[in-house]
């Protein structure tokens, strides 16, 4: 038995598992309040992009474009990025942030929109907008490179750095949450209320999930303001939740403020959720308290019905961001099913040296493979031309095919999600999280077995 992390060996992408960079910065800056982000390249960068997101979210954000044409990807475009920021500041009075964001076509023409920020806040800022409150902040998120994950991940720590200030401390905890959906902050302040923790969220995101009100629609947005992120430089201490989606701002504020960092796991199933609490417990001094206690013990009772009798040795394959993947793995293993198949789609090469890969190697007593720079042809080949054999699949939206062609049951986990209703009202974090996740993918595999007309001892019924 072994686990082997490897390369995918195509150069070639077949139906990518990831968008790119200056999405994960684009999703960054819209959990900032008063912040529209110009994102610098062709208008299809943010079409796209926005398209996902309210597909995702059903929802619209606000994000801008510089609209690259064609004459500035020979001549340069820098001055559209001065248009943008100057129709933007004229349109929208109350906007304070504004990340510039830049995609392939812009980096590899070399625009240089740190000179950029320089030049417009030495002169339309102070000429035009004199006593304004308004935040320029370079975003470096070539696409050639990385992933939404990784341009999530530069984006957090650019916010950070550029707006972080020390002062006095105010006691609060950093929660770097990473690439989550509404259910998930709420589930992660749930905890946080009942141990009596006051904490800074970045990114406050539960209104991405907007109401219709009376008086109209409201545009969705995040929460996190501008104090939010200066006081990070104030805290008692910082956790982020995943490794790869925040954790360069968790290493900043641990370099330059001197502030305690924990960086992981991920608190998805109930050993990760333990240690998340164990951790928020070590940086604050708050006990945990007995109502988390209770609502453990619900947890464990819903995964103790549901892991022996319908979950054991069924094989598994997960895809999306690696955190998620990981964390979706453990807590698979845990249910005593076999994730024989993990799918890692971007070019990180730190990923072999990760601890929980490392400990995946070290336990796992059944043949898994971890497969890095992955696209979603590698789940289908091994399906399809490898006799690999699944009971279930893991990961968000653009697998469903795989899913579908091969009659293989699938759960929707993970961002982009938008061929099931409301997904992102749910946590996949907490024990509440590991409950709804649970039955979520047993109720999925009784639905495949009356859909394929199986007799109950597939799932170990007799």
């Amino acid at each position: 038995m072994f686990c082997e992390v490897k390369p995918k060996e195509r150069a070639g992408v077949i139906n990518p598992i990831f968008t790119c960079q200056p999405c994960g910065a684009q999703y960054a800056s819209i959990g900032i309040k008063d912040c529209i982000g110009i994102v610098h390249g062709g208008q299809g960068c943010v079409m796209f992009v926005r398209l996902l997101f309210s597909q995702h979210f059903k929802e619209s954000f606000e994000i801008a474009s510089s609209s690259l044409h064609e004459d500035g990807a020979v001549f340069g475009a820098t001055h559209r990025v001065e248009e943008a920021v100057d129709v933007l500041l004229m349109r929208y009075p109350h906007v304070k942030v504004i990340p510039i964001i830049s995609t392939c076509a812009t980096e590899v023409i070399g625009d240089d929109i740190d000179g950029v920020v320089l030049k417009l806040n030495n002169g339309l800022l102070k000429e035009k907008y004199a006593g304004r409150e308004v935040h320029l902040i370079s975003l470096h998120t070539p696409s050639f490179k990385g992933s939404m994950v990784s341009g999530y991940d530069v984006a957090v720590k650019d916010f950070v750095s550029h707006f972080a200030k020390k002062d006095k401390p105010n006691g609060k905890l950093n929660l770097i949450t990473g690439w989550v959906n509404p259910g998930d902050v709420t589930e992660l302040k749930h905890l946080l209320a009942a141990m009596q923790v006051e904490a800074t969220v970045l990114f406050e995101i539960e209104n991405f999930d907007s109401p219709l009100m009376p008086d109209g629609n409201h545009v969705s947005h995040g929460d996190t303001t501008i104090a939010d992120l200066t006081g990070t430089a104030d805290a008692l201490g910082t956790i982020a939740l995943n490794r790869y989606e925040g954790g360069q701002a968790a290493t900043y504020l641990e370099r330059e403020f001197d502030i305690p960092t924990i960086i992981g796991p991920t608190p998805i199933g109930i050993r990760n959720t333990d240690t998340f609490l164990q951790n928020v417990k070590k940086l604050t001094g708050k006990p945990i308290p007995e109502s988390l206690v209770w609502e453990r013990g619900l947890a464990l009772d819903a995964l103790t019905d549901l892991a022996h009798m319908f979950f054991a040795d069924k094989k598994v394959a997960i895809y999306g961001n690696a955190d998620l993947v990981i964390g979706l793995a453990e807590f698979c293993i845990d249910l005593e099913m076999k994730p024989v198949l993990l799918l890692l789609g971007d070019d990180n090469t730190s990923y072999p040296n990760d601890p929980r890969i490392k400990a995946l190697q070290e336990n796992v007593d059944f043949n898994m493979e971890i497969i890095m720079n992955a696209d979603l042809w590698e789940l289908e080949n091994r399906i399809k031309n490898e006799g690999l054999e699944l009971d279930l699949i893991l990961g968000h939206s653009k697998g469903r095919f795989v899913a579908i062609d091969n009659n293989i049951p699938m759960v929707r986990v993970g961002f982009p999600t938008y061929d099931r209703a409301g997904l992102y009202r749910h946590p996949v974090v907490g024990y509440a999280g590991a409950t709804w996740l649970a039955e979520q993918m047993a109720n999925t595999l009784f639905t495949d077995m009356e859909y394929k007309k199986n007799k109950e001892w597939v799932l170990n019924v007799w």
